[in-house]
């Protein structure tokens, strides 16, 4: 017998809000490489990193995890936004490049809270495994999980905690990388040849004009989406994000006494 613990592996629930678009073919990779903001040069077969697509004004249409199973599979992982949507109007841009946008409807995604969770991306026959920010673990595949509408309020407000915004279709396309703070999670590069909006984005790191960035704070009642938030009688932000009490929001580096709807709110990070 022995007396250390026996650790008990907690179990999947579903993300219903997460949803896949797979990019298949020939030139796929160039395609993303033309069309996202992120290098997507730097990925190998079984690697993931956070990436978007802007529109020409450098506002963030969509933010996903970018998959690379293999040199022409892409997989883009969706928080908010719906691959059909996203798959119609990058179509617009295929041209006659080689390669296929597919909502993925026939594969689920799930997470758990999990802090012995591996820290790279698995890939089985069954099941694509990948570290999240906040000591958590994803998984796709075609089985679907039970829903605990509990675990997934936790899990919301874990992507607030980590810096993910989650954009709603009114926040979209609002924002510049720079202003939801998206070097946080290496999202965007400075570096790489032309994509939509990257003179915007390369102008505004180089010049050093970001004067606003995302803030993670609690509020006593529950904030929506596009509320202000108020310094003296003066509005100097936006909700972007909310989970319960928590929220995210773009404001001024120096923001500080806020308000909302004239309740107190309280600055986190």
């Amino acid at each position: 017998m022995t007396d250390k613990p026996h650790h008990v592996p907690k179990p999947f629930f579903a993300l219903p809000d997460y949803r896949l678009l797979a990019l298949t073919g020939a030139d796929a990779m160039p395609f993303a490489q033309s069309q996202f903001m992120n290098d997507v040069s730097m990925l190998a077969d079984g690697q993931y990193q956070w990436n978007g697509w802007l529109n020409a004004k450098g506002r963030l249409i969509a933010l996903f995890a970018l998959l690379r199973l293999d040199a022409q599979t892409l997989w883009l992982l969706l928080p908010d936004a719906a691959p059909e949507m996203l798959a119609a109007e990058l179509g617009r841009y295929v041209f006659r490049s080689k390669v296929k946008l597919t909502p993925r409807t026939d594969l689920h995604v799930a997470g758990k809270f999990e802090e012995t969770a591996s820290e790279s991306m698995q890939i089985s026959d069954n099941v694509v495994l990948l570290p999240w920010p906040g000591a958590r673990q994803i998984a796709i595949g075609a089985q679907a999980s039970p829903p605990d509408e509990a675990g997934y309020a936790a899990w919301r407000a874990a992507d607030l905690e980590a810096g993910i915004p989650r954009l709603d279709p009114q926040q979209a396309p609002k924002w510049t990388p720079q202003q939801l703070s998206l070097q946080r999670l290496r999202a965007y590069s400075v570096k790489k040849g032309c994509y939509p909006g990257q003179e915007i984005v390369a102008r505004t790191h180089f010049l050093g004009q970001a004067k606003r960035g995302l803030v993670l704070l609690r509020t006593l009642t529950p904030a929506a989406s596009g509320d202000a938030l108020m310094q003296a009688e003066r509005s100097v932000g936006e909700i972007v994000s909310t989970a319960g009490t928590l929220a995210l929001a773009v404001l001024p580096d120096d923001a500080q006494a806020l308000t909302l709807n004239g309740q107190a709110v309280e600055l986190l990070s």
